[in-house]
């Protein structure tokens, strides 16, 4: 015979798993200090501008 299974104890696994996948996406997110973010910015700006330079249909 199988044992017992507390079925609270499951949905507060299944609820805090899910708390730390949210915890973890805004640790990635907000986690950066303003001059890393700033610095990220700047090169994808820098590296959309090059692209843009190349093309060979300005009006786009």
């Amino acid at each position: 015979m199988s044992k017992p299974v507390n079925l609270n104890q499951i949905r507060k696994a299944r609820t805090r798993a899910a708390d730390k996948v949210q915890a973890d996406r805004n640790a990635v997110t907000f986690g950066l200090p303003k001059s890393t973010r700033q610095l990220g910015e700047a090169a994808k700006d820098a590296g959309e501008k090059h692209l843009d330079q190349h093309r060979l249909d300005p009006k786009r």
